[in-house]
Formats: structure tokens, sequence, C-alpha cells
């Protein structure tokens, strides 16, 4: 084994992990729901407010601008996570996608969208920090 090198081995999913899994992602999905519906909720209240100082409408349309990004990458999340689930009842959750090998429920547990293990992921980034010096 090179220097810098590590072996993970990583072992296949159980049925009660993948239930967890499931529960985890479901109860992530749900936050993230509610809190999209929070911000349509409150953009409209805001609509009504109406500043007539230009650095208050300023301030505000910067918030809303930040707020609509953050949900924007939310609903990006929601979409892996429906992905995820997809994995899940097909049977593929936990299998990484280049090399077929078991990801791992620590890395899992982190990242419940991934769909790289450990190994797979640090050469992409690897090949993409190279692509990126070309």
């Amino acid at each position: 084994m090179l220097q810098g090198e590590h072996s993970v081995v990583a072992e296949a999913l159980t049925a009660d992990e993948l239930v967890s899994f499931r529960d985890l992602l479901e109860e992530r999905k749900a936050k993230l729901l509610g809190e999209a519906g929070r911000t349509a909720h409150d953009m409209g209240d805001n609509e009504a407010e109406g500043f007539p100082d230009p650095t208050d409408r300023g301030v505000m349309e910067s918030e809303r601008n930040l707020e609509l990004r953050i949900r924007d990458r939310e609903r990006k999340l929601i979409s892996k996570i429906d992905e995820a689930l997809g994995r899940i009842d097909e049977g593929s959750f936990g299998l990484c996608e280049e090399c077929d090998e078991p990801i791992g429920a620590k890395r899992l547990q982190v990242r419940p969208v991934t769909t790289l293990c450990i190994r797979c992921k640090e050469e992409q980034e690897q090949a993409e920090k190279t692509a990126g010096r070309s």
C-alpha cells in the first residue's frame, strides 16, 4: 500500500440499517419541505409591508435573494433525497455507483445521499483538481 492510501473495507447494509436510513432521509426531507413552506409564507407577508426607504428595500431584497439561494440548494437536496429513497426501494442504496462496492454505514451517516465510496470520491476530486489545472 502506498503512503497516503488507506484501506477501508465497508460492509453491506443490514435491513435494519436500511430502515434507519429511510427514516433519516424522510425526516430530513420533511424538515426541508417545512422550511420551504415557511419561506413562501414569510415572503408573502413581506410583500405586503412595502419599504419606502431605499436602504430598507435594498436590505430586504438582499435578504430575499439569499433566502431564495438557500431554498434552491435545499430543493436540489430534496431531489437527491428522493433519489436515495429510490435507491433504497430498488436495492442499490449504499453501493458505489462507480465500483459497486459498499459505501459503508459511517460515510452514509454523514452524507446519506452520497453515491460514491470514499475511494471513488477521492479519485473524482483528484481528477477535477487535475482538470482545473489544465
